[in-house]
């Protein structure tokens, strides 16, 4: 859909993947769907790019409903990392579906409205590209390990200004991470406005290559999906079959005779050595979770969450919160003192003291993670951590819990932002400077007599 200009101007002599708009997955054929339902929260999408020539044939499998697996991955992969330019680069966001083309890629012949002008033109120009439109999550999730393992090169996180004062050498591999946010539309920015300051970020890139003319491959995607398989009902022959089915997603609580402590986000992703797994649906999907050594008092709460098989071991999250009274304010207030992760033997720390609030509130924040782009509200206790975490969307109450139901919310975004402070504060130096030139103009005095020629000289002994 992105290119759809691409497609019309392929070189004779190029074997080139077919564009998005060539790729007939909209609208999507509910029969493939089906086949694919019970991975549809799973999928994000894959372009490559090179200044290489003839680095990928045509994807024959991507068809409607078709989910690009690990093993099909590396079969695209492992040629163009052998022929092709040992530079990489891997633009990754948060959050991207093939939807996002869709709603705003200027698919109906606006290009100007595109959100993703800077990404046509480099699949327009460039020698090869290739694009899948559903890759599945493990795949994606593996994609820096594998691309490090295969260039024998470390990752570096870049950004632009970062990009400029490196040199990169054609005959050295090197693996360059260039991290792109995604912003709900609840947040300050339409998500249309942050794609297109993304696709800006890649044309930036670009041309800084383009100006070093170093060859390079390029790769976006994304850590998760941005949108969610709704549910869809076929009507055929009067019966109503419904094919998709979205998995209903609850916060974790913790129960001994009534319910203590609440849990949620609308997404829990975490890292070990810059692997992510997404643990939402694990989570908060209502199957059974492992909550042994949860414990709760009047004074101390502690939500244990244990995952087998994860990273190739039993990991175990420990939230401790503690409850205090304040005389200042006359209430108790709890504090998430710390986050832990126990992994074969070994213990990450991470603070979390500014995870606070009212102990008759719930607690919520839009992002609560280790990451520095995303406020880092967790401090790890040792530097560097091996270990990230991000939490969107995060709430939490673990004292005066009634029901099933989070009480009130005190959130993490104060009341002045930071913008309102600078307005604040420039207003009140401009008044100051006014009020200050007021006094000095009403302070001024003239003089009230005056010399007169057929009279004695006037001596002026002091103006006051």
């Amino acid at each position: 859909m992105m290119a759809a200009t691409a497609a019309d101007r392929v070189r004779a002599g190029t074997r080139r993947a077919p564009a998005l708009c060539q790729i007939p997955w909209l609208p999507l054929l509910l029969v493939a769907a089906a086949a694919a339902a019970a991975a549809s929260e799973q999928q994000v999408p894959l372009v490559l790019w090179s200044s290489d020539r003839d680095l990928w044939a045509p994807a024959a499998d991507t068809h409607e409903g078709h989910i690009t697996s690990d093993i099909q991955l590396s079969s695209y992969l492992d040629p163009a990392l052998e022929l092709g330019p040992r530079n990489v680069l891997l633009f990754l966001q948060d959050k991207l579906s093939i939807e996002d083309f869709t709603a705003y890629g200027g698919v109906f012949g606006n290009k100007q409205d595109s959100a993703f002008s800077n990404l046509e033109n480099a699949l327009d120009l460039a020698p090869s590209s290739l694009v899948l439109p559903a890759v599945d999550w493990y795949a994606v999730s593996t994609l820096t390990t594998y691309l490090q393992e295969k260039l024998g090169a470390s990752p570096l996180h870049v950004d632009l200004a970062t990009l400029r004062e490196l040199k990169l050498n054609a005959s050295l591999p090197a693996l360059l991470l260039i991290h792109l946010p995604y912003t709900a539309s609840s947040g300050l920015m339409a998500p249309k406005e942050v794609l297109t300051g993304n696709d800006e970020v890649i044309g930036q890139v670009l041309s800084t290559l383009k100006s070093e003319d170093v060859p390079y491959m390029a790769a976006l995607t994304a850590v998760r999906p941005s949108r969610v398989a709704r549910d869809v009902t076929m009507v055929a022959g009067g019966l109503g079959r419904q094919l998709l089915q979205r998995q209903s997603l609850s916060p974790v609580s913790y129960n001994d005779t009534a319910p203590r402590i609440l849990f949620w986000a609308e997404n829990f992703s975490v890292a070990y050595r810059d692997h992510w797994v997404d643990l939402t649906s694990i989570t908060f999907g209502g199957q059974d979770l492992n909550l042994t050594g949860s414990f709760w008092n009047d004074s101390i709460a502690r939500l244990v969450l244990t995952y087998e098989h994860l990273f190739g071991t039993t990991v175990t999250f420990k939230f401790i919160l503690a409850n205090r009274f304040y005389q200042v304010s006359a209430r108790h207030w709890f504090t998430m003192e710390r986050l832990e992760i126990h992994s074969n033997g070994s213990v990450a720390s991470f603070n979390a003291s500014q995870v606070t609030g009212p102990s008759i509130y719930s607690f919520h924040c839009e992002y609560v993670s280790s990451l520095n782009q995303d406020g880092n509200l967790l401090v790890p206790g040792t530097q560097p951590s091996l270990w990230q975490m991000t939490f969107q969307g995060f709430q939490i109450q673990a004292f005066n819990v009634t029901g099933e139901q989070f009480s009130y919310a005190s959130d993490c975004a104060g009341f002045f932002s930071p913008g309102i402070w600078m307005g604040l504060l420039t207003s009140l130096f401009m008044l100051f400077i006014f009020t200050y030139g007021l006094h000095m103009i009403l302070s001024l005095k003239t003089m009230d007599r005056f010399d007169d020629h057929k009279g004695p000289t006037i001596v002026l002994t002091q103006i006051v």
